[in-house]
């Protein structure tokens, strides 16, 4: 539709175009989530799967420490003398010196004089240097320990290095002295690692991590297929659904507001799809999860490592609240920014013709000193969060490694408990996070749910499967009827057309002419069934529109309108448009007869070539091509939309021959600003204010002297002389 019939339209809604970002709070959240689960219906199995893989890998995930702590306490233990042997060696050693054993020696009659001598002494001291080796060999006897023989000359031999050992705090001095004692006592004592159970620990350790993985690996597979399905579902159905609306809607709503939510929309849903919601499922999982464990472990512990991580989030929390109105507002001077450039750069010939590049350059410098403050408080406030998590982690390991070590050495709990409670830690506090970033993207996707359920729900055209009539194009006549029509655009308090009558006979050549706002291209697409009358009649050889399909009335018309719609394409391509059975020399014939086969020549490829919106092509060119594009259809009714606006006097001449060619048996409508282009036109209809105020041929018009007349001379009268 022509620019200048649209002011009596709706203004367009803006806002809402691609690169237009940033959080957008939705108007009810609970209705919006309600809605989007229900049309995630078809893939609720794969959902309902993704959720229960991501939370069982999770609670696989939360039962790993509890082994951890175990293996930790084997190791541990490993790495200590066996206190127990050590025990039972000294004991016996220390019963060999018993007053029983004194006594029985003492009756021994072979006992020397001075052995009885240092036995005495010792009674009397205590001193077991006092007794002479010939007493002490009596005195010890081999026993067996752990199936290992300690013989009495080893006893004798580390007597004195075994008791020493009991009072050794040093971990190297014990190892050091470990290395003096005779091998018997060596093997039976030195610290002894448990492999067997190592490796039983740590292979099933290393099997549970491994399910864990695997389900969390076939969460992700089935909610990367499940996110990227239904947004092609998604798309699928705006794409259907816009072929239903009526052309009312696009005239309300920004292009850009409809692209934003077929692409930027749809992909925010996906997007929490695939990473939000199984996120937050097994984010909640390892929060309650590692809850219940820590207090199930220990509830000293459990109640530190919280308090702890709290104390952390408090502050994490209130830096959130005071970035998130930073990052409000650096997308919206973002917006301000792009917008001032885009406009800027289209209309940089104006721009520089009328010197004004000192004003924009300062109204940039405003824009952009705006978006360097919001960006810069808003990066360095989230710039915190990322030392504040580690942080609160450290100080959650550090009050778990205090408490820990005060709880171990009074024995309330080993030191594999602390190596648990520090990844049940990260457990506790990395999910708090997530499910925090999980809401926050909930609201965008609800949000961005709202944007394109609207469009759903949109009213759409009037349901024309029960029309069985069709106009078949080797019937049509071409007689075209206009009766009484009155339409009015939606939200417009007067009429665009009212009581409207004219009558197209097969064959002739009807001009539609009138000032900007008459209403001319509304007819034409009242004609079209664009949009539906609100009164009167529309008919074609005898038939009401309303008897008919749009898509029937579509293919008994060829429209060209003075808006050029070119695609990425061959030129080929984009003249054959949508036709079949269309040969290369029907192509160069239609290109001949509008004057644009010497440009095409000149091309790399001729009629193969590329051509795009980046391509220097002219607007004259590219309206050549979209009428040639016209003249490959033979339908039975044309119209022409200021088709030959865009190009220049010479070659208006020739697309004026090629019309007229063109124009030869069929019934033609023609809406045209340049009067000279229908001066054969056998009807022309003057219209004013939605109404004809006057109809003939131009001789008859400009002999009348009135509207008309003075259009046109207002227009030529210099060049007719």
């Amino acid at each position: 539709m022509p620019k200048n019939e649209k002011e009596n339209k709706v203004t367009p809604r803006r806002g809402h175009g691609p690169g237009n970002g940033g959080f957008e709070k939705p108007k009810n959240f609970k209705n919006a989530i309600s809605r989007l689960l229900k049309e995630l219906n078809a893939f609720k199995v794969s959902v309902i799967l993704g959720l229960l893989f991501a939370a069982i890998g999770s609670i696989i995930s939360i039962n790993a420490p509890k082994y951890l702590s175990k293996l930790t306490d084997v190791i541990s233990a490993g790495l200590k003398i066996n206190s127990d042997n050590l025990k039972l060696i000294t004991t016996n050693m220390m019963n060999s010196f018993s007053e029983d054993n004194l006594i029985k020696l003492l009756d021994d009659k072979n006992l020397s004089l001075e052995d009885r001598k240092s036995i005495s002494e010792f009674i009397n001291s205590g001193d077991t240097s006092k007794l002479s080796i010939n007493v002490v060999s009596k005195l010890f006897n081999d026993f067996e320990v752990d199936g290992v023989v300690i013989k009495a000359e080893d006893q004798i031999k580390s007597a004195s290095t075994l008791m020493s050992l009991k009072d050794i705090k040093d971990g190297n001095k014990i190892y050091s002295t470990l290395d003096k004692l005779p091998d018997s006592m060596k093997k039976v004592i030195e610290p002894s690692i448990d492999l067997v159970k190592i490796k039983s620990i740590g292979i099933f350790l290393f099997v549970l991590y491994f399910i864990s993985a695997l389900f969390t690996y076939g969460e992700a597979i089935l909610m990367v297929n499940v996110s990227n399905n239904f947004a092609r579902k998604l798309r699928t159905k705006i794409s259907e659904k816009i072929n239903r609306l009526p052309l009312k809607y696009f005239d309300n709503h920004a292009l850009g507001d409809l692209l934003s939510r077929v692409t930027n929309d749809i992909d925010t849903i996906a997007s929490t799809l695939n990473d939000s919601l199984s996120t937050l499922v097994s984010a909640i999982t390892l929060f309650l999860g590692a809850t219940f464990m820590m207090f199930y472990t220990n509830w000293i512990m459990a109640v530190t490592a919280i308090v702890s991580s709290l104390f952390g989030f408090i502050f994490m929390f209130m830096i959130l609240g005071k970035s998130q109105k930073y990052f409000m507002r650096r997308q919206v001077e973002l917006g301000n920014l792009n917008g001032h450039i885009e406009e800027v750069y289209s209309g940089l010939n104006v721009v520089k013709a009328y010197n004004g590049q000192s004003d924009v350059k300062g109204k940039f410098n405003d824009y952009n000193s705006r978006v360097y403050d919001a960006n810069l408080k808003s990066q360095f406030l989230s710039g915190l969060m990322h030392p504040m998590m580690g942080f609160m982690g450290n100080l959650g390991y550090v009050s778990v490694c205090i408490v820990g070590a005060i709880l171990t050495m009074k024995g309330y709990i080993t030191f594999g408990v602390i190596v648990a409670f520090i990844t049940y830690v990260r457990l506790f506090s990395s999910p708090l996070t997530q499910i925090a970033q999980a809401m926050s993207s909930l609201q965008s996707t609800a949000a961005a749910s709202e944007r394109v359920f609207e469009i759903f729900d949109e009213e759409e055209l009037a349901d024309e499967s029960m029309i069985k009539n069709k106009l078949k194009l080797k019937d049509v006549k071409g007689k075209i009827e206009f009766k009484n029509v009155n339409f009015t655009y939606d939200g417009n308090e007067k009429p665009t057309i009212k009581g409207f009558s004219a009558v197209a006979n097969p064959g002739e050549k009807v001009a539609i002419v009138g000032p900007t706002g008459a209403g001319k291209t509304t007819l034409v697409n009242l004609l079209m069934k664009f949009y539906d009358i609100d009164s009167g009649d529309i008919l074609i050889d005898g038939i009401s529109i309303h008897d008919l399909t749009r898509e029937n009335i579509h293919d008994l018309f060829t429209m060209v309108l003075q808006d050029t719609w070119l695609f990425e394409g061959t030129i080929k391509d984009n003249i054959v448009y949508n036709r079949k059975n269309i040969n290369d020399n029907q192509v160069k014939e239609v290109c001949k007869t509008v004057g644009v086969n010497h440009f095409i020549k000149t091309l790399p490829e001729g009629y193969d070539s590329i051509i795009s919106d980046n391509d220097s092509v002219s607007a004259g060119q590219r309206q050549l091509l979209t009428i040639a594009r016209g003249m490959i259809k033979n339908a039975p009714f044309l119209i022409l939309d200021e088709a030959t606006s865009n190009v220049d006097t010479r070659t208006e001449e020739l697309v004026q021959k090629a019309m007229d060619e063109l124009t030869k048996g069929k019934t033609s409508f023609i809406i045209a600003h340049r009067l000279s282009t229908i001066k054969n036109a056998n009807l022309i209809l003057v219209m004013d204010h939605g109404n004809i105020i006057e109809q003939g041929t131009h001789e008859e018009l400009l002999q009348k002297n009135g509207f008309y007349a003075k259009l046109y001379n207002s227009q030529f009268s210099g060049i007719d002389k």
